[in-house]
């Protein structure tokens, strides 16, 4: 497919994970893609396997709103528009509330919260131009808690609230907002989970689909949401879980 043929995409935190396989996705299907994140050589490497012409590595920490400024002009000045937005870029804190630290939760929120906040408004101007989307990532930790996550889990709520939000206000200007929300997904941020047998197989134990997910099952959606297909769709946080969500929280009976 060759969705977002002459569509220009901003993909946060595209050096890994999601974001790496989300930037992948839309270059495959024909679009300019502004690959974002703080990290130099991941981004660097990231690019280079990409076309040449229709690929922009950008250096910014989204949790700067005056980075995220340059960050949207100096793509608009590349490929002279912004169709897609995919807030993607996240950082994680977790453990005892009573001893997380402000610094650790000023973490967590700078970037999980405010970034997406402030990509949302410096792209705004240029998705009204062309009927645009955007494209938050969020995560199931954002729809019911967890434990020891306090201020992973208050960024992410806040997130679906804000996508739930923001589609109200942006549908009369033809831009449409949702998000995807992902259980387990093997990244760089979950490397050590996974690698834990014991915890690995709790999670099994929760999840239908009784796997992992891989980031490129949640860039297929992303897609989906970006593009012409989902014209109808907004306000919507869609799960990509493995069927997490689908339980209340009793135990299973066999």
């Amino acid at each position: 497919m060759k969705r977002f043929d002459g569509k220009v995409v901003i993909v946060t935190g595209a050096a890994s994970g999601i974001g790496e396989a989300t930037a992948r996705r839309f270059s495959s299907e024909g679009a300019y893609v502004a690959l974002v994140d703080r990290n130099e050589m991941p981004l660097a490497k990231v690019a280079k396997e990409l076309p040449a012409q229709f690929t922009l590595a950008h250096l910014a920490d989204v949790s700067d709103s005056e980075a995220v400024d340059v960050m949207v002009a100096t793509v608009v000045k590349r490929f002279g528009r912004l169709d897609v937005l995919i807030n993607n870029a996240g950082v994680y804190e977790g453990g005892n509330p009573a001893q997380i630290t402000n610094e650790q939760w000023r973490k967590v929120m700078a970037t999980d919260l405010d970034g997406v906040f402030f990509g949302c408004r410096a792209a705004l101007p240029h998705l009204e131009k062309t009927r645009g989307s955007i494209v938050n990532t969020a995560s199931v930790s954002g729809t019911g808690g967890d434990w020891a996550t306090s201020p992973y889990n208050a960024a992410k709520g806040a997130v679906v609230n804000l996508t739930r939000s923001l589609a109200l206000d942006l549908g009369n200007k033809g831009v449409r907002v949702n998000s995807v929300c992902p259980s387990l997904t093997r990244t760089g941020m979950t490397t050590d989970m996974i690698k834990d047998e014991k915890l690995l197989a709790k999670f099994r134990e929760r999840i239908p689909l009784g796997r992992v997910c891989e980031p490129h099952e949640v860039a297929a959606v992303i897609a989906f949401l970006a593009s012409d297909d989902a014209s109808f769709v907004t306000g919507a946080n869609v799960a990509v879980d493995g069927g997490v969500s689908a339980s209340n929280g009793q135990p299973p009976l066999a």
